[in-house]
């Protein structure tokens, strides 16, 4: 008789400092049909070229609240003085249909989920940081993006520093160093995964 195997979705969560080159690995893994990237919710106002639900699903501050109160919310925080959080439900739907999720988030969202009371959550959860090389570096990925004044970059560096204090609580890092590098790298993640035993269902 033979044996069929399955598995669930693997919940990727990739966290990064401002700047370490995280929007433009996530645009680069979002361009192949490997998983299903989840929109997170913002109070937010949209940036100029924003998609409503490619972007964010842009929500006022009196539904992202009700949904909060409502637990809709895998994990949400406040940044900067708007609300940013993921939406349970569909991230669940895919990964019990056996398709992979993909949720870009900072280190307060990934320890949310990281110490998520359903167990289902924590099982799929694979957790991945992009680490820039040094401080230095950021600084000059920050000052080439030209989108700051030199008071915001100091400001991000700080958090930055912070921030890269924690890669030991995520199961992978990556040493940020070219797209393409990050990329390769993170897909061999992604294959060493998908073939934990763990994961398989046996039908």
């Amino acid at each position: 008789m033979s044996k069929q195997f399955s598995r669930y979705g693997i919940l990727f969560v990739i966290s990064a400092p401002s700047g370490a080159g995280k929007t433009t690995l996530v645009d680069a893994l979002r361009q192949t049909p490997n998983f299903v990237y989840s929109v997170s919710c913002t109070t937010r106002a949209p940036r100029g070229g924003e998609i409503e639900g490619e972007d964010y699903q842009f929500l006022s501050d009196v539904d992202f609240r009700a949904r909060v109160k409502a637990g809709d919310f895998l994990e949400h925080a406040q940044v900067h003085g708007d609300f940013y959080g993921t939406l349970r439900k569909p991230v669940m739907v895919n990964l019990k249909n056996g398709v992979d999720v993909l949720i870009d988030i900072d280190t307060q969202g990934a320890a949310a989920i990281r110490s998520c009371d359903d167990s289902f959550i924590r099982q799929a959860l694979t957790d991945v940081f992009i680490m820039p090389p040094d401080l230095e570096e950021l600084r000059r990925r920050l000052m080439k993006r030209g989108t700051e004044t030199a008071q915001q970059i100091d400001l991000r560096l700080a958090t930055a520093a912070r921030e890269m204090e924690l890669w030991r609580d995520y199961r992978y890092t990556i040493i940020s160093r070219s797209v393409e590098e990050d990329l390769q790298k993170f897909r061999h993640i992604m294959g060493a995964e998908g073939y934990l035993s763990r994961r398989l269902i046996q039908k």
